[in-house]
C-alpha cells in the first residue's frame, strides 16, 4: 500500500483508467488487472456500463466516452503536437489497411495502401489529399504509426521511422491482430449506421435506445455522471439536464464513495460542481502546475484571470499580459517565448490547457471563467503571530 492509502485493487482500477489496454507483454500491470479482475469488471459495469475484456493477449476497457463534444484532449496533446486533421485521418487509414494486412508489414507498403484508399471519391470529396511526396506528409504519417507502436498495434522489427520520413529507409513491423481488433469501442458497427453527418453517426454509434422502465433509466443516469467524474477534472452542475441534476442531488453521496473506495480519489464537493481529487497525482495527462515555459506561462495567466473583475476577459488582454510581464522571465523561459510577437502563440497554448483542465470556456475573442479557477487566487500572505518589528 502506498503512502496515501492505495492498494492493489485500486491501483489496478487506476491501471485501466489511466491505460485502458494493457498487453500482456507488460507483465506486471497485466498480473495485477487479472488478479482483480472480476472485482473490477462488477464495478464498471455496474457503476459505469463498460465492458472489461481480458484474455492471454490483452486486457481492454472499453471505455466509452462521458461526452462526444470535448476536443480538449487530442492524441499528442501532453508533450508532442497535438493532432491535425490530416494526422487522424491517416492514423484511421493505416488502421484500415492493417485490418487486410499480413501478420508483417513495411512502412513502405503500408504507406502504399493508405495513398490508395485516400484516393477514394469519399475522401477526395471531403478534401483530404495525400500522396507522400512531401516531407510533412511523411512527418505525419509517421506520426500515426507512432500512436500504433504506442498502443501496441505494431511492434517494429527493423529499420527507422525517421529515416523513412527522410526517404531513405523503411521499417518493418509485426502487426497485432489481437490488439487491432479490440481498439474500436462502439455499441454499433459504423457500417450499420445510416447516418452520413459525423455528430448523427457517432451518436447512432454509441445509442443503447430509450430504457423501458425507470430502474434502467436511472441505471443510464449512474453510468453518465461517473463517467464524467471520472473522465473530467470538474463537473459543473450547471451543465447538466433537469435528470441528471436530480438524480446527482440524491446519490452524490453514494457514487462519489463508490468511485474513491475503487480508485481512491476524494471528492472535492462545492457549491458549483464536484472534482475527484488525486492525491497520488498521476491520473491526468496535463498538471497545473507544471515546469516549463508553457506550463509557466498558464500559471500565470491562471493567476490572471482569478483577479479578473469581470467572468468575460477578451483573449487580448491575455496577450497584453503576457507582452508586459515578459520581461521578468527572460532568464526562465525558451528563448523563442521572449521573442516580441510570441505573445499570441503562447497565449493559445496556454487556454487550451486551462480550458482541458475545466478552468474556462472559449468564447470567440474572449474567455469565460469557470468557478474551479478560484484555486488559483494570489491573496496576500498571513503573517501568524501579529507584528513582531
Amino acid at each position: 500500500m502506498s503512502a496515501n492509502g492505495i492498494d492493489d485493487q485500486q491501483r489496478a482500477a487506476r491501471i485501466l483508467l489511466k491505460h485502458p489496454l494493457v498487453r500482456a507483454v507488460d507483465e506486471e500491470r497485466y498480473r495485477l488487472v487479472k488478479k482483480h479482475a472480476t472485482e473490477l469488471r462488477n464495478w464498471f459495469d455496474t457503476n459505469t456500463g463498460w465492458m472489461l475484456h481480458i484474455d492471454s493477449e490483452v486486457v481492454r476497457l472499453f471505455r466509452e466516452p462521458a461526452t462526444l463534444d470535448n476536443a480538449t484532449h487530442p492524441i499528442g496533446a501532453a508533450k508532442d503536437v497535438p493532432f491535425s486533421r490530416r494526422r487522424y485521418v491517416l492514423l484511421a487509414l493505416c488502421l484500415a489497411v492493417l485490418e487486410r494486412s499480413d501478420a508483417q508489414i513495411a512502412l513502405g507498403r503500408m504507406a502504399e495502401q493508405v495513398i490508395v484508399v485516400a484516393a477514394t471519391p469519399q475522401l477526395s470529396q471531403a478534401g483530404f489529399v495525400f500522396t507522400l511526396t512531401s516531407y510533412d506528409e511523411r512527418s505525419d504519417l509517421v506520426a500515426a504509426v507512432q500512436v500504433l507502436l504506442k498502443w501496441g498495434v505494431l511492434t517494429r522489427v527493423s529499420g527507422d521511422e525517421q529515416e523513412f520520413v527522410s526517404n531513405t529507409g523503411d521499417v518493418l513491423y509485426d502487426v497485432s491482430r489481437r490488439v487491432l481488433a479490440s481498439l474500436l469501442v462502439t455499441r454499433r458497427g459504423p457500417s450499420t449506421v445510416a447516418a452520413t453527418e459525423l455528430d448523427e453517426r457517432m451518436i447512432a454509434m454509441r445509442d443503447r435506445g430509450t430504457p423501458p422502465t425507470e430502474e434502467l433509466h436511472n441505471l443510464q443516469l449512474r453510468h453518465r455522471l461517473t463517467r464524467r467524474l471520472l473522465d473530467e477534472p470538474v463537473l459543473y452542475f450547471d451543465e447538466l439536464d433537469d435528470d441528471e441534476a436530480g438524480y446527482l442531488r440524491g446519490q452524490r453521496a453514494l457514487i462519489t464513495r463508490r468511485i474513491t473506495e475503487l480508485t481512491g480519489l476524494v471528492a472535492e464537493i462545492r457549491s458549483e460542481g464536484i472534482a475527484m481529487i488525486d492525491l497520488e497525482d498521476d491520473l491526468t495527462d496535463l498538471r497545473m502546475p507544471e515546469k516549463g515555459t508553457d506550463g509557466h506561462i498558464a500559471l500565470l495567466l491562471a493567476e490572471f484571470l482569478a483577479q479578473a473583475s469581470e467572468e468575460i476577459v477578451p483573449v487580448e488582454d491575455l496577450r497584453a499580459h503576457i507582452r508586459e510581464i515578459r520581461p521578468q522571465y527572460t532568464g526562465f523561459w525558451r528563448t523563442s517565448a521572449r521573442e516580441p510577437g510570441s505573445e499570441g502563440a503562447l497565449t493559445e497554448t496556454a487556454l487550451h490547457r486551462l480550458a482541458a483542465m475545466r478552468l474556462i470556456d472559449r468564447v470567440g475573442d474572449s474567455v469565460r471563467i469557470r468557478p474551479a479557477l478560484a484555486r488559483f487566487t494570489v491573496a496576500e500572505p498571513t503573517i501568524l503571530g501579529g507584528n513582531h518589528s
